[in-house]
């Protein structure tokens, strides 16, 4: 374990606790085929880890932390190990108001590498816990240390390093909506079934940020609630709830988006549906009268009508044919084809020249601007 302790000058603390994390075993192999995906359960999304037995070191360790730090037994016991989001606040009469507990940020682009980030929060003292490197270093940025020095108290150095590790959340945001958008070209190209399972895929994408989001800001409540005005009134505390608020309209702008992607894939799925089932009806009642007379004429009853007659086939043909057409009037008049009998190129077709018309009426609804200067020449010379 390697601590640190940093004084600045507005006499309030930040120490720093670096644990050596063992490297972590899968518990299952991803799939390699794009098509195993479907099989199995697991992706990379739900990939799940095995944690670390608890060995000696480890327990010396925490025993260490807590001879350095007393006043932060409790919190050490309850975040040692721990990998889920918890947020608490508690009020003491010798240390005042207490901001403890563990945020899930994500480390990296991969949306699978999120790492925990233990805090012990107090008016005049930070204490951090780090099993991570990545997130410490990300810390030690020349920017965060200037403005940690110009921090009047611990919890604006929180909200300063909060607003650093939030890095890898905005360009996770942006990569989401570069996906989005292309998802969203492809749909309006070609609209293929196999989108809806892209559109899930976002989705899912979507709820994990929203995940990582909603514990950042009870965060944001807990301190607010913890240090009322004293952290309320700084421009550090403003600044975060501008950019707290800046991704929760984007999380809800991406949510609308995905509903839209999902109800135009509902609409034009039922639509197609209403498409098959009135072609398929229109056939139906169109092949009526053959299949009726067809069956009629191959009955076995004697005599049959036109049986013995040299023109008998011909003239149940030509009677089928004459009642189809007249049914498919019947139905053309009532309008319930539709355009399924056009065709698609032929409204192709007609959009065009529906286009062409439009111009030639805007343009001859404009009045051109040579006439109206000749008109106001000869209005001169008669006047």
């Amino acid at each position: 374990m390697i601590h640190r302790m940093l004084r600045y000058p507005e006499k309030w603390e930040w120490h720093v606790l670096q644990l050596e994390r063992p490297p972590m075993e899968t518990a299952e192999e991803l799939p390699k085929r794009k098509d195993n995906r479907k099989k199995d359960e697991t992706s990379k999304a739900s990939m799940t880890f095995t944690t670390p037995p608890v060995s000696d070191e480890n327990v010396e360790e925490q025993m260490a932390c807590k001879r350095l730090l007393p006043e932060c037994a409790n919190w050490l016991d309850d975040c040692w190990g721990k990998e889920e989001n918890q947020i608490s606040v508690v009020h003491s009469a010798h240390q005042g108001t207490v901001v403890s507990g563990t945020l899930m940020l994500q480390a990296s682009e991969q949306m699978t590498d999120v790492q925990p980030f233990h805090f012990w929060l107090s008016e005049e003292k930070l204490v951090t816990l780090h099993t991570d490197l990545r997130l410490m270093i990300r810390l030690q940025d020349n920017t965060v240390t200037s403005r940690l020095t110009e921090c009047a108290s611990a919890p604006e150095a929180l909200f300063i390093m909060l607003g650093q590790l939030l890095g890898p959340f905005h360009e996770g945001l942006d990569g989401f909506e570069k996906r989005l958008g292309e998802l969203e070209q492809s749909m309006r190209i070609s609209n293929r079934t196999g989108l809806l399972d892209v559109i899930f895929e976002r989705r899912y994408d979507l709820l994990h940020w929203s995940h990582l989001f909603i514990p950042i800001r009870e965060l944001y409540g807990a301190a607010q609630e913890a240090f009322m005005d004293k952290l309320t009134d700084t421009d550090v505390f403003k600044r975060t709830t501008y950019k707290l608020d800046r991704i929760e309209s984007l999380l809800k702008h991406y949510a609308l988006e995905i509903d839209t992607l999902i109800s135009m894939d509902d609409a034009l799925s039922n639509f197609r549906g209403n498409d098959i089932m009135k072609t398929l009806t229109i056939f139906t009642v169109i092949f009526t009268p053959a299949t009726v007379i067809g069956a009629l004429w191959g009955t076995n009853f004697n005599p049959l009508p036109w049986d013995d007659h040299q023109l008998g086939f011909i003239g149940m043909c030509a009677a089928i044919l004459f009642i189809t057409i007249l049914i498919y009037l019947w139905l053309w008049q009532k309008g319930w084809t539709g355009d399924l009998l056009t065709g698609r190129d032929s409204n192709k077709k007609k959009q065009p020249r529906i286009l062409m018309l439009e111009e030639q009426a805007t343009a001859s609804s404009e009045p051109a601007p040579e006439l109206s200067r000749q008109s106001r020449k000869r209005r001169s010379k008669t006047i």
